[in-house]
């Protein structure tokens, strides 16, 4: 085995005063009560209940999975799920950072960013459940009725019901405007939804005690592609006045997907015939309340790849520690050793280590941008944190799912040949991770967002000044840190020149697409490079983060030179060749 797993409290500590350090948010008005140290009792109550009640069950989940019966339709979860997520309810876990009209605790959104690390590094699978939830609170609460908001929210806030998010067809993949679904108006003002979607997380579950179904669906006459697709609220049971369960509502699960990894999660295909749905927000702006579901899973799904990397980095390093095999050059005439003792180890942890630090660092500054945006006092401080949100959150999504897979892969090579074997748990790390490169847009996908959308914005002016503070911190950095701060200002050197480029090729659609993916590594790369700095500027000279960014300085930030080369090369070579030559 690989150890249980240990929330990882002081380097959480430290992420959180740091993001603190560019703005308290306990000085903005509903946010008195959200100090570090009040937080960090939160987290540290939650770290222990993912601990002690959801990370025993995350193995057994893997082996034994979601069991869906085609009879009826009913998806069982594995044994000690249901326990497990009534225990979540009754302590009130979901509903910390929902504002207090809501029902909820009114922390910002960076508690729960923090919280999500945990409970994915327990037990992802689970995790997927209340995550889906948060963001069907998000939408309703954002474009719903009064009555919507009073029907669905007290019940959803509490995790009582969970809900969903049914965007993808068998026809459709990533291309929502080509959806089918379609949705007629009824006599009584509701709507009869009728079509079948694919890939819906906890779709059927016996968790909660009612699920709630936001479904894209086209109306009668509306136009081609997003501009015609509606948002409608579908529940699984109805609800009547008196908020109590009704009848069943005419959605059934056909299928759940036997997946590479998250096997607890049912994952499941649904079809809607004649469903009752209610429409959520203005008819054909269903794109628009659907992002306001997606981009905060986004961010959610970055943290599921931090989350996993840090699991698997404690695997590896218990591993480590525990498996005596050969010697070093230290002293090789000596008994064997450690495997902790060999410099290849040594690296292959540092690398997992200072990578998990740097994604821990972005994911939360992106929370706290979110909660800038939010909650600030002037125009221009939300300003600042919502384009500050935009751009991080393609990075936080992409570059620690990317880095999720890449480093729960060493940590598996760390274990030798019992990585190999899934009784010692770590195999699961990386076939549960895969996942999240691919969903809420694969990373491709956040990458065109980044160069098309999100580099414009002010013709880079949002860039550019996240270059200047980076450049300002390199200038303040002690002589301890000159070698860090001698690849850092290169790195910085040449991420400002890939924007230049980038805006200077605007025009050229094909090469700025061609350029988008390592043009998002390369400013993912700086970025982390900027975060664990400002960590190692006022640590000890031996201690984890002054440690970590110095590894980081030497073995990732040079790779920015070579990523600027890959964003400045021609995109000829991608279409030199005849498309059956593939």
């Amino acid at each position: 085995m690989s150890g249980p797993y240990v929330p990882p409290l002081p380097a959480i500590r430290r992420a959180l005063s740091q993001t603190f350090a560019k703005g308290d948010l306990s000085a903005y008005p509903g946010f008195e009560h959200a100090r570090v140290d009040e937080i960090m009792e939160i987290v540290g109550e939650f770290g222990s209940f993912c601990a002690e009640v959801l990370a025993p069950l995350n193995q057994q989940g893997d082996e034994i999975g979601a069991r869906h019966d085609p009879a009826t339709g009913e998806v069982t979860m594995p044994p000690g799920w249901k326990e497990a997520y009534a225990k979540y309810i009754e302590a009130g876990w979901g509903t910390v950072s929902f504002g207090s009209e809501e029902g909820g605790g009114n922390f910002p959104w960076v508690v729960t960013v923090a919280m999500q690390e945990i409970l994915n590094s327990a037990n992802m699978s689970f995790s997927l459940c209340p995550l889906l939830t948060q963001g069907a609170v998000d939408a309703i609460s954002t474009h719903g009725s009064e009555e919507q908001k009073a029907t669905y929210l007290p019940n959803l806030v509490t995790g009582q019901w969970s809900g969903t998010m049914n965007l993808t067809e068998p026809q459709a993949g990533s291309d929502v405007g080509a959806l089918t679904s379609r949705a007629v108006p009824a006599d009584d003002g509701t709507w009869r939804i009728t079509g079948q979607k694919i890939f819906i997380t906890y779709g059927e579950h016996d968790m909660s005690e009612n699920i709630i179904h936001l479904v894209l669906a086209r109306t009668p006459g509306a136009a081609a592609g997003t501009r015609g697709i509606s948002l409608f609220i579908v529940p699984k049971f109805l609800v009547g006045p008196d908020g109590k369960l009704g009848d069943r509502n005419s959605v059934r699960c056909t299928g759940i997907e036997k997946k590479m990894g998250i096997h607890a999660s049912p994952t499941c295909s649904l079809a809607f015939e004649d469903a009752t749905g209610f429409l959520l927000g203005a008819e054909g702006a269903g794109m628009r309340a659907m992002f306001t579901m997606m981009n905060n899973a986004r961010l959610s799904v970055g943290v599921q790849g931090l989350g996993i990397a840090e699991r698997a980095y404690q695997a590896a390093a218990y591993h480590a520690r525990e498996r005596v095999q050969g010697r070093t050059g230290v002293s090789p005439a000596g008994p064997d050793q450690p495997i902790i003792e060999h410099p290849d180890i040594r690296a292959a942890l540092l690398t997992i280590r200072s990578q998990v630090e740097a994604m821990r660092g972005l994911t939360y500054l992106n929370g706290w941008a979110i909660d800038t945006a939010r909650a600030a006092t002037t125009p221009e401080e939300r300003q600042h944190g919502r384009e500050l949100a935009d751009l991080l959150t393609p990075l936080s999504k992409a570059w620690s799912t990317d880095l999720g897979s890449e480093l729960s892969r060493i940590a598996t090579q760390i274990h030798g040949g019992m990585g190999f074997i899934r009784e010692t748990g770590v195999e699961q790390y990386e076939r549960d991770v895969r996942i999240t490169s691919i969903y809420e847009g694969t990373n491709g996908i956040q990458a065109i967002d980044l160069v098309t959308r999100k580099v414009p914005i002010r013709d880079g002016a949002v860039v550019f000044e996240l270059i200047e503070s980076m450049v300002k911190l390199a200038g303040d950095l002690s002589g301890r840190l000159d070698d860090f701060r001698a690849q850092f200002e290169d790195a910085l050197d040449a991420l400002r020149d890939g924007t230049e480029w980038l805006l200077a090729h605007r025009d050229d659609q094909l090469t700025v697409l061609a350029a988008a993916t390592p043009y998002l590594r390369l400013m993912s790369t700086v970025v982390g490079g900027y975060l664990l700095a400002e960590q190692a500027r006022v640590a000890e000279p031996v201690s984890v983060p002054f440690v970590d960014a110095q590894f980081y300085g030497t073995h990732v930030l040079p790779q920015a030179r070579a990523l600027l080369t890959a964003v400045k090369a021609s995109p000829a070579p991608l279409f030199a060749l005849e498309a059956s030559t593939f």
